[in-house]
């Protein structure tokens, strides 16, 4: 079974989100690195960048096959996990740990669109 955290917020594409405030720390949960395999590439966006909810930011690329980064919220890009670029299996190694980039949010709303650790439990588990 892979672990979930309680208080955070997951979508279906199986991405988090820790809310701290008005930031948001956006990653790939770890029922998704497992899926994955061995992480050897994150494509990360830019500081300042916009993302929207349900769209794509970036990509994680492993052994295996390359996933599109979907994000759960909307807002502006503050601050990107740079340890990737170097060590992109720090994911694998704890997913939650290592979240991939830091949204300040434009609309907290979108959060209720979301799942909690145990919907998100019961989700994966179909």
């Amino acid at each position: 079974m892979a672990k979930v955290i309680e208080g955070l917020f997951y979508s279906e594409s199986h991405e988090y989100v820790r809310v701290e405030g008005n930031y948001g720390f956006i990653g790939i949960t770890d029922y998704a690195q497992n899926a994955l395999g061995n992480v050897v590439y994150v494509d990360l966006p830019e500081v300042d960048d916009e993302v929207t909810a349900g769209e794509e930011f970036g990509a994680v690329e492993s052994v295996k096959a390359a996933s599109d980064l979907i994000s759960p919220v909307s807002g502006t890009v503050v601050e990107v996990n740079d340890a990737l670029d170097d060590q992109p299996e720090l994911v694998n190694q704890d997913a939650f740990a290592n979240w991939i980039i830091k949204v300040e949010m434009s609309d907290k709303s979108e959060l209720d669109n979301l799942m909690d650790a145990k919907a998100y439990a019961a989700f994966c588990e179909k």
